[in-house]
């Protein structure tokens, strides 16, 4: 069969690990940014420098503080985090009533003024980030070599978006996050503080970028662009699994990572437009994304 297809079981089991490896950053991106639109209604296209700074955040912890990849899971997400919840609080909050370009121009603002001070501070050709040592090494499945790590990523990036759906569609705080999307006063006449809940939210899918960040480090080089150039496919996958849709980042995330690899595999010209082509095809259809809902 595979013969016939003009593949190894290697190359095409490998493709499709490729696949899911990059689906899950997709899916853990796109889940960052449906949070922060479904309830603050802001396209943040500072998302992918987010991402960026929790790359370079870890790298920086190893190399001057001697902070390994575990600590680093917890301090990156951390500090990014903190970072977002300064900046809503100072710049984001006072654009809330504005039209929406606003709130996308500052936040692209931001972006590059972070991939230009990394830049300026480290350079463009990259930092290596070492695998951590318990996660070095290969299992051999017979039908393909898998590397460790990259199960790891896969395994961490499906469980914490599944942890993430849960909070958000099953729980009272999830509740509160929905409600105040849809019925902010109402909420807030309930005795909830809108407004933190809203700074804490900007920061959760800061942090959710930022660990994405660490998760990449060992895979990819840490460089100051390698943001910008996930974030235009993040946020086709977003409109195809439409805006504000926890449920659709993650299928959809996922979904496209691996027609992305397999079209490595039969068609190697058109893997770089592929989500693109599937994104024209679903706003053709079904405008308003996959998993959208009727506004």
């Amino acid at each position: 069969m595979f013969e016939w297809l003009g593949i190894t079981p290697q190359g095409l089991f490998g493709q499709i690990l490729v696949g899911l490896i990059n689906g899950s950053f997709y899916a853990i991106l796109s889940l960052g940014l449906a949070i922060i639109f479904g309830l603050l209604n802001i396209v943040n296209f500072a998302h992918g420098a987010q991402y960026t700074m929790g790359a370079f955040v870890a790298w920086m912890a190893a190399t001057y503080a001697g902070i390994g990849y575990w600590w680093s899971l917890l301090l990156a997400p951390l500090v990014v985090g903190l970072i977002g919840i300064a900046l809503e609080l100072t710049m984001l909050r006072r654009l809330y009533r504005s039209d929406h370009v606003y709130g996308l121009l500052l936040t692209f603002g931001l972006a590059l003024i972070v991939e230009g001070g990394l830049r300026q501070s480290f350079g463009i050709s990259g930092e290596r980030y070492d695998i951590p040592e318990q996660l070095t090494g290969a299992v051999n499945l017979g039908f393909m070599v898998l590397p460790i790590y990259r199960a790891w990523v896969v395994l961490a990036s499906m469980s914490l978006c599944l942890v993430t759906w849960f909070i958000i569609e099953r729980t009272k705080l999830g509740a509160y996050l929905r409600a105040g999307t849809e019925n902010p006063s109402l909420l807030r006449a309930f005795g909830v503080n809108v407004p933190l809940l809203v700074t804490l939210t900007y920061g959760f899918g800061a942090a959710l970028a930022a660990l994405a960040g660490v998760l990449a480090a060992p895979i990819f080089q840490v460089n100051p662009v390698m943001g910008s150039n996930l974030l235009i496919v993040v946020f086709a996958v977003v409109v195809v699994g439409g805006l504000g849709s926890i449920a659709g980042a993650i299928v959809t995330g996922v979904g496209l990572g691996l027609v992305e690899g397999l079209t490595k595999v039969f068609y190697p010209e058109a893997s770089s437009v592929v989500i693109f082509v599937a994104m024209v095809i679903v706003l053709m259809l079904r405008p308003r994304g996959l998993f959208g809902k009727d506004v």
